[in-house]
Order: structure tokens, then C-alpha cells, then sequence
């Protein structure tokens, strides 16, 4: 059965620097960002990417400070370091976020706006800043349904807004293409935040966090992540059944079975920590593999003539 995660706090430089960062979390931000801009555009660039590492970088260390008593009481790696350091982290996190806007402008001013609107997003997420009246106010993790929707919310700003707006004109795909893709990926994502909440089932229900598991168990939310990742490949099987998208889209597919396969593995035991991580980076390392087939010069499309 799932439970959560039973991972002792480390305290040993750089992997709890890795550990704290979420550094697999922004992997699959930057590798996302780089597939889908070539998707879109037929140019694989880093600047984005890094853009969006950097974005990933920084709201999930801002939320690693104030979900303090939910990572203590899921035994969150690295959690008594950023106790420690709190303070220090907030302020190194301000300070790139500044700094990175001011290079943005000369790297990819036509972001700006996509950008604001994400860490926006992401204070309100963090930062209780949703009035409920009565001068109550919360975060947007606190509302249910909207906890996830937010961060996939977040992702599609990153992975997908930022090659869109920033290619301008030089967009070779239709909107069928885009729309199917966006359908795919978003309910792929959801699926991934959604075995994440099974590993913090105990320190959401503490802090009044209504996640799926928290509010219907964790049954139910196994379906859960089930119907998202069928949702996922149908999006798929669709859209080439249509000819919306290309095979290159298409195969895309082969991750949702990774993924499918994986978490029917650790779920066996309870998912944890280790297994959410190692979920994420198979994520970004099958997005690698597919932009290195792209480097590599190998044919895209089996089929074509």
C-alpha cells in the first residue's frame, strides 16, 4: 500500500544542496522546455531551458522554506538544513530572482510578462495571498483541486508558454498540434503531482492541506493517477488518429508506459521520497534520450517514405 516516504534528514553539503533544490524537479522543467521548443519551432536552444531551470530553481526553494512542518512530518530530506537556513535561503532566492530578470531582458525580453505571471503564480501558491473574507487569507495549496492544477499550471507557463511566445512567428505547428500536446502534457504532469501528495499524505492531512489522498484515500487516488495518464495517452493516440500530430509527438507515449510501470513498482511498498525522485528523473532522462536521437541525426518517423 502507498505511504509516506521514510528518507532521514541528511546533512552532508552537496547532496543535501541537491536534495533541498529539487533539482530533478528542474531537470524535467529544463529538459520539458527544451523538447517542446523543438517541437514547436524546429530549433533546439538552451537559453530557455536555462531560463526555466532557473524559475524551477527558486520556487521550489522558496516552498522547501515555508513547507517546513509538512517536509518534518514526511521526513523530507534535507529539511533541518533549510530550518537552519531559512533565512539566508530567502535571501539568495531574492536576489537571483532580481538578477535573472534583469538578464532575461537582454536574453528573451518577450518572456517578461510569461515569467511574472509564473512566479506570481508561485508566491500565491507559497504565500497565503488568496482573501477568503473576513481578512482570512491562504495559499493557493490550501484549495482543493487547485493545489495541482497550480503547479501543472506552472509548467505549461515554463515548458510550454515560454518557446511559444518567444519563437514569435517561427511556430511551424497548427493549434491542433499545439492543443493535443498541451493535453497530453498536462495530464501527464498532474499524474506526477498527484503520486507526489501519496508521499505527503501525512504532513498535508496535518497541515489541512485537502490533497486527493488526504480527502478520498489512498484507493481513490490510485484511480486517480490512473485516469490521468489514460487521459494522457488517449490525447495521444487521438491526435496521430486525427493526424494532429506527427510520430515524433506520438512516441511521446513511451514515457506514460515508463511512467505507468514505475509506479506500479513502488506503489507495492508505499511510494516514497527516493521513488518520487526517481520517477522525475526517468521523466528528464527519456526527454534527454529523445533530444539526443534529435542531435543524433536519426530518422524522426519510421513511416515516412
Amino acid at each position: 500500500m502507498d505511504k509516506p516516504n521514510t528518507i532521514a534528514d541528511r546533512d552532508n553539503g552537496f547532496i543535501t544542496f541537491l536534495l533541498v533544490s529539487r533539482l530533478h524537479i528542474v531537470a524535467i522543467a529544463a529538459m520539458g522546455t527544451l523538447t517542446f521548443g523543438w517541437l514547436f519551432t524546429g530549433i533546439q536552444t538552451w537559453t530557455l531551458p536555462v531560463i526555466a531551470a532557473v524559475d524551477w530553481f527558486l520556487v521550489n526553494l522558496v516552498n522547501r522554506v515555508v513547507d517546513l512542518p509538512e517536509d518534518a512530518a514526511n521526513d523530507i530530506s534535507g529539511t533541518d538544513w533549510v530550518a537552519r537556513y531559512k533565512g539566508a535561503l530567502l535571501v539568495v532566492s531574492i536576489s537571483i530572482l532580481a538578477a535573472s530578470f534583469v538578464a532575461v531582458q537582454f536574453l528573451e525580453p518577450r518572456i517578461w510578462p510569461l515569467r511574472v505571471a509564473y512566479h506570481l503564480l508561485g508566491f500565491a501558491y507559497n504565500y497565503p495571498l488568496v482573501p477568503l473574507g473576513g481578512g482570512r487569507r491562504i495559499r493557493l495549496k490550501e484549495i482543493y483541486l487547485v493545489k495541482n492544477s497550480a503547479s501543472a499550471l506552472g509548467f505549461m507557463i515554463t515548458v510550454f508558454g515560454y518557446p511559444l511566445v518567444a519563437a514569435g512567428g517561427g511556430v511551424h505547428v497548427g493549434p491542433e498540434y499545439i492543443w493535443t500536446m498541451a493535453t497530453f502534457f498536462f495530464f501527464s504532469e498532474l499524474s506526477y503531482e498527484v503520486v507526489y501528495d501519496l508521499r505527503d499524505i501525512q504532513g498535508d492531512r496535518r497541515a489541512g492541506v485537502p490533497t486527493f489522498p488526504v480527502m478520498h484515500g489512498i484507493e481513490v487516488t490510485r484511480s486517480i493517477v490512473y485516469g490521468l495518464l489514460a487521459i494522457s495517452a488517449l490525447a495521444l493516440i487521438t491526435g496521430y488518429a486525427m493526424a494532429w500530430i506527427d510520430w515524433r509527438a506520438f512516441v511521446m507515449i513511451i514515457g506514460l508506459a515508463v511512467q505507468l510501470a514505475a509506479y506500479q513498482r513502488f506503489r507495492r511498498r508505499g511510494v516514497t521520497a527516493s521513488n518520487c525522485i526517481v520517477l522525475t528523473l526517468l521523466g528528464a532522462g527519456l526527454l534527454l534520450a529523445y533530444n539526443a536521437w534529435v542531435w543524433s541525426g536519426l530518422p524522426l518517423d519510421p513511416f515516412a517514405g
